[in-house]
């Protein structure tokens, strides 16, 4: 009896492993495809991206579940079945990763902990006379957020977003350099290609450089312009990054101009 009791259990046991890593699979990839459906949709113009922004909302309930239930059958499938569940743990660890990403896509567009991130979507080193947007202007269309610093948010004063920048990026300022401005100029431009930035337009008279970055997942476009000019000690650098569309960038524009920064 004990021989034929022990054969019962060891019988079911891999069809119980095999549903887990079924639900696992269901849970954790159809999780992912509905969460990338949002970004999909965005890129192939079935909807704007604030569809897709809604449809990861309705998805966000579920996802630290469901990734952590996914992880869990993982593990138990592992420790249970040994050597002879090799396959069903990397389907439940594929189902992990999964969600994981269902997770990632709406968190990379959320700021840090903690961090105080004011509504706005223009930034520039210099408050007092930004570099002003030439090329890129007919690019940008009717509807996007307009070029006159400060005046994104309507229910912002452009001396209110100055002072909303400064306390939440005190950091992005403008940057003096030693070399002369001609050098200073193609190690922008060499900055620019290599953060994969789309190069609209060089002016190396009047010391401008005008480029359009354009996000992975909902593939926003924000407009940067660079203005670089000679002064009695070397080169002074501004810089100033704005997205077309949103009230608030959650960061990005700053990231933006300090990765440009640290690239130069």
């Amino acid at each position: 009896m004990n021989n034929n009791n022990l054969g019962s259990t060891q019988g079911t046991t891999p069809g119980f492993l095999r549903i887990l890593t079924a639900l696992a699979a269901c849970a954790g990839l159809g999780l992912a495809l509905f969460a990338l459906a949002a970004p999909v949709g965005v890129w192939t113009g079935w909807w704007d991206f604030r569809q897709g922004f809604t449809i990861l909302r309705s998805a966000q309930p579920f996802v630290l579940w469901i990734t952590v239930g996914c992880a869990a059958i993982t593990i138990l499938v592992a420790v249970i079945g040994r050597q002879g569940a090799a396959r069903l743990v990397a389907v439940a660890a594929l189902a992990t990763v999964a969600a994981g990403i269902a997770w990632y896509v709406p968190q990379s567009y959320l700021p840090g902990q903690g961090a105080d991130i004011p509504p706005i979507h223009d930034i520039s080193t210099d408050l007092v006379d930004p570099p002003q947007f030439v090329a890129v202007l007919p690019l940008r269309g009717d509807t996007s957020n307009p070029t006159v610093y400060g005046t994104g948010n309507p229910n912002m004063t452009p001396e209110e977003h100055a002072q909303r920048q400064q306390a939440a990026y005190p950091d992005v300022i403008t940057q003096t350099y030693d070399e002369p401005a001609s050098a200073i100029f193609d190690r922008a431009l060499a900055a620019v290609d290599a953060l994969g930035w789309e190069l609209v337009a060089q002016d190396a008279d009047a010391g401008r450089i005008e480029a359009t970055d354009t996000t992975f997942w909902f593939r926003f476009k924000d407009d940067v312009v660079i203005r670089i000019q000679p002064t009695a000690a070397g080169t002074e650098v501004d810089a100033r990054s704005t997205s077309r569309v949103g009230l608030s960038d959650v960061g990005k524009n700053a990231a933006r101009l300090r990765a440009f920064y640290n690239e130069l």
